[in-house]
């Protein structure tokens, strides 16, 4: 298939496989060498990374072999928010927390409140983990690398704080090893640094959910009647379907959303 494949100047690692288990069959190289590419004016085609072509084929694997659903809920982080600025406060510049960090901090626990739903679809067995290992997404020039923060759930959060900035540091200097981007459980991805107020990400298999993050909003809310000023933020839970259902997937959001709201278990 690699020889067809050349002969056809096709990538064969950019090709979804229709056969049995994700096999590329011939005909699946057919229909992109059917389809000869057109450049107008000032187009430009550039070739993809090898770290590209990996994201490229993993993710159209899981839209194609993972039914996908989602779930939404907005918080209310105004206490969460407020925590971390008096976390801050009180400590260095080097101890200090970010929301994200707060949130990683809460899904892990949630995780660990909600154990049904921290497993995986895997060879037709919902494999149950008895560890909580948090995928954090890091955005880097070439892609998107997924570095696993090991027993989240048993982590300060003054020592979560420091472990993730590390791997973040390692993914952007290309030092990441295998081991540190294999294994999780469960996938956080925050946008809200780029002012996205809400989106849905695609599961990193065999994950069977990921949490997407929008950014913290000042927006007017009703309390005791009153409409004053308040924070909000969007999440988005991905989940595959063959083991989180509606149910499961609520009550895990629900998890979370007492963490958030009531931050100070967070630090317990």
């Amino acid at each position: 298939m690699r020889r067809i494949a050349r002969e056809r100047a096709v990538d064969l690692d950019a090709v979804p496989g229709s056969g049995a288990h994700g096999r590329v069959t011939e005909s699946d190289v057919a229909r992109p060498a059917a389809k000869p590419l057109v450049l107008r004016e000032g187009d430009v085609a550039r070739p993809a990374s090898p770290m590209r072509k990996v994201i490229a084929r993993r993710l159209v694997e899981s839209k194609q072999t993972v039914p996908h659903f989602y779930l939404e809920a907005d918080l209310d982080v105004e206490a969460l928010v407020a925590l971390r600025e008096q976390v801050n406060q009180a400590g260095t510049p080097e101890t200090k927390v970010s929301v994200n960090d707060l949130l990683l901090r809460a899904c892990a626990l949630a995780l660990r409140a909600v154990p049904e739903a921290n497993a995986s679809w895997i060879d037709n067995q919902i494999v149950q983990y008895d560890r909580v290992d948090v995928s954090v997404a890091v955005s880097i020039e070439e892609g998107l690398l997924t570095p696993v923060l090991r027993g989240a759930d048993k982590l300060s959060l003054g020592a979560l704080a420091r472990a993730t900035k590390e791997l973040v540091a390692k993914a952007r200097a290309r030092k990441l090893t295998p081991e540190e981007m294999t294994g999780g459980t469960f996938s956080l991805s925050n946008l809200g640094m780029f002012q996205v107020d809400r989106f849905a990400a695609v599961i990193n298999p065999p994950e069977s959910m990921i949490l997407a993050v929008g950014a913290v909003r000042d927006v007017p809310v009703v309390k005791a009647g009153a409409v004053v000023p308040g924070k909000r933020c969007a999440v988005t839970l991905s989940c595959d379907h063959r083991v989180v259902d509606g149910a499961l997937g609520a009550k895990w959001l629900l998890a979370l959303r007492g963490l958030v709201e009531n931050p100070v278990r967070i630090l317990l």
